[in-house]
């Protein structure tokens, strides 16, 4: 296969990367879209950086101020010395949007992005105009998936020469799809030295106890009131399409999408197919407000 850059994913759009104050930690995002357009905020999932949307940004800065962010602990921002939970990521994300000028987004999360995006939707609603929870993780207990999740990526971040690559594969439907540049591209994160002591910070919702508290159940979903819409895939390797139904049942009037021959990284995998879905969900939120 010919090197495939992650930048020529964006080649046709103008973009900026830069870094905020938010409440003290030194955050980092990239934005591309019409600063007066609505804004559009995507999160990346456990272990993970702001490049695992960039083959969605394109399609979205068309219509949207969109924003991919590093958080708490997570890729280029800060790593501060203390566990990172949902109140702690929640409280970040609302930071991250004041340091940004951002009272009200649509909000994508992927994996434990979508965890966040959920939990904040709870506790800011007036924050929050649409929803997309993309492979949500934090809605079961299942300890097989969190010891996988523990162990993989704590040997990336121990040794990204050799574990990183498998760490991403494991993501993917087709293992194929991961480039050396991916690879690359999260070895530097993980070779940061702040990186060694912040991943147990990170790895925390990965243990039993911790992640009891901060679990996701019907009770607390069914709170959420932006509209919301649940991506699986067939191949999900954290959980089956089960599981994204019951999360989707659990949030009143939530719409559920299923997409084929996908892994955890839908977004990645098919992203003409995943942004498709993903702009008619929002696009269909700005029709009805003009209406």
């Amino acid at each position: 296969m010919a090197h495939q850059s992650l930048w020529t994913d964006i080649h046709k759009t103008a973009f900026e990367q830069s870094f905020v104050d938010a409440g003290g930690v030194k955050t980092r995002y990239i934005r591309s879209g019409d600063r007066s357009a609505p804004p559009l905020i995507f999160l990346h999932g456990t272990g993970g950086h702001a490049e695992a949307f960039l083959r969605n940004l394109e399609a979205h800065a068309e219509h949207y101020n969109t924003y991919l962010i590093d958080y708490l602990g997570h890729g280029w921002t800060e790593k501060p010395d203390y566990d990172y939970e949902m109140p702690q990521y929640c409280k970040h994300l609302a930071d991250t949007m004041d340091a940004l000028g951002i009272e009200r987004a649509a909000i994508c999360g992927e994996s434990m992005g979508g965890w966040i995006a959920a939990w904040f939707a709870i506790q800011h609603p007036d924050r929050v105009e649409r929803l997309i929870l993309n492979t949500m993780g934090g809605a079961t207990m299942n300890p097989t998936v969190m010891k996988t999740v523990y162990d993989k990526t704590l040997a990336a971040v121990e040794n990204p020469e050799t574990h990183t690559r498998p760490r991403l594969e494991w993501l993917m439907a087709d293992p194929s799809v991961v480039t050396d540049d991916l690879v690359a591209c999260r070895q530097r994160i993980y070779e940061q030295p702040a990186m060694k002591g912040a991943i147990e910070h990170i790895l925390c919702l990965q243990v039993e106890e911790p992640r009891r508290r901060n679990l996701m159940t019907e009770e607390n979903m069914s709170k959420i009131k932006a509209p919301t819409l649940v991506i699986w895939t067939s191949k999900d390797p954290t959980a089956s399409t089960d599981v994204g139904k019951m999360i989707a049942d659990w949030i009143p009037g939530a719409q559920f999408v299923v997409m084929e021959n996908c892994g955890h990284w839908p977004q990645y995998e098919k992203p003409e197919e995943y942004n498709r879905i993903c702009l008619s969900f929002l696009q269909e939120g700005q029709v009805k407000a003009a209406a």
